[in-house]
């Protein structure tokens, strides 16, 4: 059974990965107003992967007796200055992430949650992959400045990314 404590901090990172979620769709648009059909397709996956983080907690939260309680979610940016300064957005929101993940961390250690402590490792890598993925566009986009048929190249590069969902059991 689940400590009382450690739900309801589940349940606020359900709502943090759909606010997640909602962001990237959010940034899906940004980038489709732009004719960057790429970089949206990356977004979309990224949005894929957020709303399977909300339903692997969601359903930790089941198994281990407990019931999520979905929460309003707040309304995301809809604007950025440039493809730069999405992904900029995207990699210090991923570092939220991580800090919200690293504390709970804390709480199930705190709680002596072995089985919550555990789960959240597999969200401890993840979120090193979520951050250091953002990161190098951040990078690549940074180098391209004052080469803007760089972005084009990137756009073709991004395209490319599929959503794979979470091994079973992952």
């Amino acid at each position: 059974m689940i400590s009382e404590k450690m739900r309801k901090a589940i349940n606020d990172q359900i709502n943090a990965e759909i606010h997640s979620a909602y962001l990237y769709l959010s940034m899906v648009s940004y980038f489709k107003s732009l004719n960057l059909d790429g970089f949206a397709q990356w977004m979309t996956v990224q949005t894929q992967e957020e709303i399977s983080h909300a339903m692997k907690f969601f359903n930790f939260v089941d198994e281990r007796g407990g019931r999520a309680l979905l929460q309003p979610i707040a309304g995301p940016d809809v604007e950025w200055e440039s493809p730069l300064a999405a992904f900029e957005a995207a990699y210090k929101h991923e570092q939220y992430i991580t800090g919200r993940i690293d504390n709970l961390v804390q709480l199930a250690r705190q709680e002596k949650d072995t089985a919550s402590e555990i789960m959240l490792q597999w969200f401890v890598t993840e979120q090193v992959e979520e951050e250091a993925n953002a990161d190098g566009i951040v990078q690549k986009l940074k180098m391209m400045a004052g080469a803007p048929g760089g972005i084009f190249m990137l756009d073709r590069e991004l395209a490319a990314r599929v959503f794979t969902p979470p091994a079973a059991g992952a």
